[in-house]
């Protein structure tokens, strides 16, 4: 439940209630792989090291605050899910969560699809050499310059999101000499139990036609009747950092009733289905996400069984994994700056990031982990809220986490589980600047996202 704003901003120095928080851990020093990247570990000094390498090393490098990516963990994990759906599927990777070119060309080379949502995605995507057959195009508002680029490079599939939309991607399919793969996202009234702002299957939101009053049913007969238009399939997704396979189930029952009503009412059956994406992963010890093979049996059972029961031939089944892919290679390295000790409280941790690089935390409550890494220490846990250098109340990372009482400035930190949507929804709020994106492999680092430059800065302001 979303809390009431307040006239100056969150309240997020309230008093937490006793017992609100977890105990502290039994060692401070332990890192859990749940949260952490595969290569994640500490050295005989007890500094953490990625890689094969040293985080101390990587802050001297590199500067922080840093996004550091194990690529070797990310590669894994798209293997895994391309191994879980086999030949049969399309695993499609959600480009919104993290997409730079590095990202793309791993993608490419691990058999994994691409989805964008706007411009911008879908320039990276083309430009690092995905071919276009293997992209799929999302968006509740996609510009006319972006549709035509789209159908002009010959993109795999657009998801349509609208009446309007289907006009007007058949309509510049049309003038291009083009038909135009694509399905109907659709919306079936299946609300994921994740918070509000994330959670998309609901009516009332933004994305898709609903399924409720027919309306998706009569933008399927519209798509059918365009030129422009190759029908091919029904989207739906119904929301974020889920872990519970029942809202899948009914969607699905949902979905597949709707393609038995248009085999019943116009003779085709069509081909596709795809079930998006927002499988949950871990960003504290307390979550417990499903493998991809065990997602990858529960979604093809539950269409197999749904389409067996309405007598349709089962479907290829597309899924779109972002976060479950990128968000746990990744953790972002900060340097502690101020502690500021409340008696009777807790302390506040000021590192020299903040929300411009993880604004999850002021915008959906996130939760996440927090360690020290560039040493151990046998001090008495402090429970610490880990804050920004923005001027803004709300500016915290990690709300409540317990550190080493013995903390001092100049530590390094690191938060896990930030590879997904830190760095695609960061900002230059007070000016701040964007952090690099260093990934890891086999004892060797390399920035594939640059930090940026006040120079930066000032040639966007044209004064």
């Amino acid at each position: 439940m979303s809390r009431s704003a307040h006239p100056a901003g969150p309240r997020h120095a309230d008093v937490l209630p006793e017992g609100h928080y977890s105990a502290p851990p039994a060692d401070l020093n332990a890192l859990d792989p749940k949260v952490w990247a595969q290569t994640v570990t500490r050295d005989e000094d007890g500094v953490v090291t990625v890689g094969g390498i040293p985080v101390t090393r990587l802050a001297e490098e590199y500067g922080t605050p840093a996004y550091v990516l194990d690529e070797a963990d990310f590669r894994a994990r798209a293997r895994a899910w391309r191994t879980a759906f086999g030949a049969d599927a399309d695993v499609f990777y959600a480009g919104k969560a993290f997409l730079s070119r590095a990202v793309v060309r791993w993608l490419h080379e691990e058999g994994l699809n691409v989805d964008v949502c706007s411009g911008g995605e879908l320039a990276t995507a083309l430009s690092a050499g995905m071919p276009a057959d293997r992209i799929a195009f999302h968006g509740n508002n996609k510009s006319v310059d972006e549709i035509t680029r789209a159908v002009e490079a010959g993109i795999g599939h657009i998801v349509l999101d609208s009446f309007q939309e289907i006009v007007r991607v058949a309509h510049i399919a049309q003038s291009l000499g083009k038909r135009q793969k694509v399905l109907i996202r659709i919306t079936v009234g299946v609300e994921a139990h994740t918070h509000e702002f994330i959670a998309t299957a609901h009516e009332d939101q933004k994305f898709g036609i609903p399924l409720a009053g027919g309306q998706a049913a009569e933008a399927v007969r519209r798509a059918l009747q365009l030129d422009g238009l190759e029908l091919v399939g029904i989207h739906s997704h119904i929301g974020s950092q889920i872990f519970d396979m029942s809202g899948f189930e009914v969607a699905a029952h949902r979905v597949v009733g709707l393609l038995k009503d248009i085999r019943d009412e116009h003779g085709v059956e069509l081909p596709e289905i795809d079930l998006g994406g927002g499988l949950g992963i871990a960003y504290t010890s307390d979550d417990d996400p499903r493998e991809p093979h065990e997602i990858a049996k529960a979604l093809t059972e539950i269409v197999t069984r749904e389409c067996e029961t309405a007598k349709l031939r089962t479907p290829r089944v597309s899924v779109e994994p972002g976060r479950a892919i990128v968000g746990p290679t990744a953790f972002t390295l900060y340097e502690v700056g101020t502690i500021k000790p409340l008696d009777g409280l807790r302390t506040y941790v000021s590192v020299d990031g903040g929300m411009s690089d993880n604004i999850r935390t002021a915008l959906y409550d996130a939760e996440y982990s927090v360690a020290l890494v560039s040493r151990t220490s046998d001090a008495e846990p402090m429970l610490a809220r880990v804050v920004g250098k923005h001027c803004e109340s709300g500016d915290i990372v990690v709300k409540d986490a317990f550190l080493p009482s013995d903390l001092a400035p100049g530590d390094l930190i690191a938060v896990p589980a930030t590879g997904a949507y830190c760095r695609s929804m960061a900002s230059n709020y007070n000016h701040v600047l964007r952090p690099p994106v260093v990934a890891v492999d086999g004892g060797q680092a390399r920035v594939i996202v640059r930090r940026e430059t006040e120079e930066d800065l000032l040639r966007l302001d044209v004064g």
